[in-house]
């Protein structure tokens, strides 16, 4: 599944480094890791898988259900990742985000980010085991049984 997609890695860090909010979607376990890298003296920044949504203006939305302290953010970065979570690793682009809560001082949101990554991570192994097992999955054919 990773080769089979094409995704521009020096935009998408391009984005990582410079946005305010970013928003990873999984097509293929249907939740988005959100990323809102905003903080104030009281709240530090967001770190959080959360359900995919039908458009923007829900993002935009629940963002604002989650962090109502925080003003509505400019944009939103929503890049769509279709490969393997552990992709994310492997491309680096983890490292990146976690360096970018570290260097700012947020070992919170940098704790946060590895529940993030093991959640991805049982999600995805669910997933894969539910289409193996056709588990909410519907077949194409069946094994038909021989008399």
């Amino acid at each position: 599944m990773d080769s089979d997609f094409r995704v521009d890695i020096n935009e998408v860090i391009k984005n990582l480094e410079s946005a305010d909010v970013v928003s990873f979607f999984f097509p293929l376990l249907r939740k988005t890791l959100l990323l809102d890298m905003r903080s104030d003296s009281v709240d530090g920044p967001l770190v959080r898988v959360v359900p995919m949504v039908d458009n923007i203006e829900e993002r935009f939305r629940s963002l604002r259900r989650m962090r109502p302290r925080f003003a509505r953010p400019e944009s939103i970065t929503v890049i769509p990742w279709p490969k393997y979570v552990g992709g994310l690793v492997r491309s680096g682009l983890w490292d990146r985000i976690v360096r970018r809560f570290a260097d700012q001082g947020h070992a919170e949101a940098v704790r946060a980010c590895q529940e993030a990554l093991d959640e991805l991570f049982e999600l995805e192994r669910q997933e894969l085991a539910n289409a193996i097992s056709g588990d909410k999955y519907q077949s194409l054919w069946e094994r038909t049984k021989k008399p």
